[in-house]
């Protein structure tokens, strides 16, 4: 678990959060804003879309904790991100400063059809940086 502070309309919210949850349950779960709708979970229909940091995004690709994947434009449909997610924090938990080789062969294994993967090794590299 993972302890976050968020601002949400203007209220500062405090919670422990396991590094995969999607910000869209996290809003409607864990907050109980349920103004955040669920809609198709593949980000194709938009009905979960928030505003971070003035940016619309669509909740339901955006992890509460890895913001690095956000920042990095390492999200696309959301469908392998969870297993991305978990095989990065493993990564980093046993080799904090991974190279780009090193990123690569921990993420073996790991498909994705959307991003031609050099986002994702961005974001674990920024992730690494961040000290995630």
């Amino acid at each position: 678990m993972t302890n976050v502070a968020v601002i949400v309309n203007g209220e500062r919210h405090e919670a422990d959060v396991e590094p995969r949850q999607l910000l869209v349950y996290f809003l409607r779960e864990t907050l109980g804003l349920k103004g955040t709708s669920v809609g198709c979970d593949t980000s194709s229909c938009g009905a979960c879309t928030v505003l971070v940091d003035g940016e619309s995004v669509k909740s339901c690709t955006v992890l509460v904790v890895q913001e690095a994947f956000y920042e990095q434009h390492a999200l696309q449909c959301g469908y392998c991100t969870p297993g991305f997610v978990m095989a990065t924090v493993s990564l980093l938990k046993e080799n904090p400063s991974p190279s780009e080789e090193e990123i690569r062969r921990g993420l073996e294994g790991n498909l994705c059809r959307c991003t031609g993967y050099h986002n994702i090794v961005r974001a674990v590299e920024a992730a690494a940086r961040a000290g995630a």
